[in-house]
């Protein structure tokens, strides 16, 4: 899969852009705040209907301006797709794919297949257990859509059973019917999660051997309740504390992925290179792993990577990304220093952009 042209209009600071894209490597370069993450999060919130940093959709548009559109020209094999998305105040998004308005947006999930590296990737490691549960529904949802489902249906439920543990005489009976829902959904979830990280966590822990040089041992393991609990008993059980809490305790809803450096989380002791090679590893773990599940290549998004890493492992990336199984990468950097190591690995050709206060200019 590879993206040919986006238009964007009135998107975060860029007012107006037009842009034709290499199908292998689009390098953007300039200063911090210039624009250069905001055109790699409209690329992301064309193949996920929701941006890289969790901002509301409002708060994507221009300042001062009544909405913003971005269109995506994308072609893959003989296979070509225009993508619509359209954003006013105070309305329903728009998402279109060959001008036809999805009645869902979760059925345009899977069809763009891609991966993003960010600075805003340090919540994974610091953040709550919330943060890792995303990214890993982010990359099963992209390849199983009965995951998807599933998860959609679960978190409605769930939702549904939080308001009832609020009410102060609440019907009893309905904990029952909503239990059975959450149970039923539950459980495949937890499996398909067991199943993911059975085959994720190798090729993670390939890439940051690979990255590190072997200096380092890593580990990445799944957290739940249901590895000993019976969600349908634990939900009874558990019925009278959540009463008093108003919320439901357990549930895949509670799920964690440990984040190892040896045997103890990384946020504990990892120093800032360690956390940013912990990070890359897995992206292109997700990267891997979705090729392998996915016909279609996905396209790579790498903003700003190479900053607290040493040389050596700066290295190592590009020696990395610039393998063949590699696609349409695009790259963001405030300045050249690194764009001629990159190029120079390069078998096919290449676009350079300089990005000025929301303007991107191909040179």
């Amino acid at each position: 899969m590879i993206i040919e042209r986006i238009s964007i209009l009135n998107f975060k600071n860029i007012e107006e852009a037009d842009l034709s894209f290499s199908p292998k490597m689009n390098y953007f370069f300039g200063n911090n705040g210039m624009g250069k993450t905001n055109l790699l999060d409209a690329l992301f919130y064309l193949s996920f209907t929701k941006n890289h940093t969790n901002l509301l959709d409002f708060q994507l548009i221009k300042h001062e301006e009544e909405f913003c559109v971005l269109q995506g020209y994308y072609r893959n094999n003989e296979t070509k797709d225009e993508v619509y998305c359209g954003i006013r105040h105070k309305q329903r998004k728009i998402f279109k794919r060959n001008k036809k308005e999805y009645d869902r947006l979760s059925e345009h999930i899977g069809l763009i297949p891609m991966v993003m590296v960010s600075p805003a990737d340090t919540e994974l490691i610091q953040g709550g257990s919330v943060e890792r549960r995303k990214f890993a529904d982010m990359i099963i949802s992209q390849y199983d859509k009965e995951y998807l489902r599933l998860l959609i249906h679960y978190n409605k439920v769930l939702q549904q059973r939080n308001s009832l543990l609020k009410e102060r005489t609440p019907d009893y009976s309905l904990f029952e019917i909503l239990d059975e829902q959450l149970t039923s959904s539950g459980e495949i979830i937890h499996q398909k999660r067991k199943e993911f990280i059975v085959g994720f966590r190798p090729i993670f822990q390939k890439y940051y051997q690979a990255i590190s040089d072997g200096c380092e041992s890593v580990d990445l393991q799944y957290d739940s309740h249901l590895d000993t609990l019976s969600l349908s008993m634990a939900l009874k059980e558990k019925l009278d504390n959540d009463k008093i809490l108003g919320y439901t305790s357990v549930g895949i809803h509670k799920d964690d992925f440990l984040f190892l450096l040896g045997n103890h989380l990384i946020r504990k002791i990892g120093s800032q290179g360690q956390n940013k090679t912990y990070l890359i590893a897995l992206k292109l773990a997700q990267f891997q792993f979705l090729l392998q599940k996915n016909t279609s290549v996905p396209i790579l998004l790498l903003d700003d990577i190479f900053d607290k890493l040493d040389a050596n492992r700066v290295e190592r990336i590009i020696q990395l990304v610039t393998q063949e199984e590699f696609g349409q990468i695009f790259v963001t950097d405030t300045n050249r220093k690194y764009l001629d190591e990159i190029l120079s690995g390069l078998k096919h050709d290449y676009k350079l952009f300089r990005v000025e206060e929301g303007k991107i200019k191909e040179l």
